[in-house]
């Protein structure tokens, strides 16, 4: 063989190598390229799931702090009721000692009638 010939076999031999390594190295950069948006795009889809359930979290967080405070007042004023309930009866029951005419065997030894 001519040595042209075996130079100009060796040349294209290296052109085609690099050609393909070119080719591979593109190739394996376009699909890491495409693997990183898929990932941009995973984490802005998480972002977004983690912010609804922060914001889920909250709310939830909120009803029970007014449940919590309703449930205290309803505590407070059920208090309030057996307090006046009692005092109204405490007074009922005064006011039933100290009537001259009420006829109950308490008042009678308390104020006896003339």
């Amino acid at each position: 063989m001519n040595a042209g010939i075996i130079v100009a076999i060796v040349v294209v031999t290296i052109v085609i190598v690099v050609l393909v390594a070119m080719f591979v190295v593109r190739k394996s950069e376009r699909a890491r390229a495409k693997r990183r948006e898929k990932a941009v795009e995973h984490r802005r889809v998480a972002e977004i799931h983690a912010a609804r359930a922060q914001r889920r979290e909250a709310e939830i967080a909120e009803r029970e702090a007014r449940a919590k405070r309703e449930q205290a007042e309803a505590r407070e004023q059920a208090a309030r009721l057996d307090e006046d309930r009692r005092v109204a009866t405490e007074r009922q029951e005064h006011a039933r000692r100290i009537d001259p005419d009420t006829d109950t065997e308490v008042e009678a030894d308390e104020h006896p009638r003339h």
